[in-house]
């Protein structure tokens, strides 16, 4: 029974972390990251190598694949940049748990043969999770069953972004106001396609907030667990400063529901600056 829980990054200037080793000391407060870095470029071997020795083997990182592939390309005549990610990305071994695909919201229903096309051909040896923004998947039940279809049949999890406590009442920060601008604005989801559901959440400035929000998906995963799936939920806030505590909070919110889930380890303390 494996829960894993993380941020979008691991790394914040409110985070207790020390001067180096940032991701060493960021996975021994939760046991997943999200790899957004990658999506801006392809990142060297000897970084991915760095990031596999400040890590457990069981932590899982969710590797997004570059915009070149899902942006530029959009999956079509991408088989040479995607041999060159997956060699980098190759020394993290099974801590690469899933290829994220993270499509457009230009990316539309009628683009779906070229997603079909992509997971089938891609090999085998990967897990692979599909975002998609477009509002049509969320808005039309036959659109979303094509959809959910064409990723059962390859294999592929669909990857919600639960943007509802978010959107739930206007911004009153500049944090929440630029989140506003920036995040999808789309219908929750709670349906895994395969034992490794991936779910995001982000939830306001207001902590009791977000853990008011986050409610539903508590017993979501325990479901899950209970299912025997391996479920992977980040947690965002706007600003991403909670992140961290939230996330590890909503993994104890689980254990409380499912005692026999084992506990995260405690962090490793962080020594305070010296000036020598």
């Amino acid at each position: 029974m494996r829960l894993h829980v993380g941020c979008a990054q691991w790394t914040h200037p409110a985070w207790p972390q020390p001067p180096r080793d940032k991701l060493a000391s960021y996975a021994s407060w939760v046991n997943a990251v999200e790899g957004n870095t990658t999506f801006y470029g392809i990142p060297s071997r000897s970084s991915v190598e760095n990031w596999a020795a400040q890590t457990p083997s069981d932590f899982r990182f969710v590797m997004k694949l570059p915009q070149t592939i899902t942006h530029e390309r959009r999956l079509s005549s991408i088989a040479t940049e995607f041999y060159a990610f997956a060699a980098a990305v190759e020394p993290l071994g099974p801590r690469n748990h899933a290829m994220w695909v993270q499509l457009p919201a230009s990316f539309a229903p009628g683009d779906l043969p070229m997603l079909e096309a992509f997971l089938r051909g891609a090999p085998r040896e990967h897990r692979y999770a599909v975002e998609v923004r477009h509002r049509a998947f969320f808005d039309d039940p036959r659109i979303a069953q094509e959809l959910e279809s064409i990723l059962s049949r390859t294999g592929a999890e669909w990857v919600p972004f639960d943007t509802d406590t978010l959107f739930g009442r206007p911004a009153t920060s500049l944090a929440e106001r630029d989140a506003w601008m920036k995040k999808p604005r789309v219908a929750r989801r709670t349906v895994a396609l395969t034992g490794f559901p991936i779910v995001r959440y982000i939830g306001r400035d207001s902590v009791d907030e977000t853990v008011e929000g986050w409610a539903y998906l508590v017993e979501l995963v325990h479901t899950w667990l209970t299912e025997g799936r391996s479920p992977t939920i980040f947690l965002h806030t706007p600003d991403n400063a909670e992140a961290l505590n939230l996330a590890r909070f909503f993994y104890d919110s689980v254990r409380a529901r499912l005692p026999e889930l084992a506990p995260l380890p405690e962090p490793v303390p962080v020594e305070p600056p010296t000036l020598f």
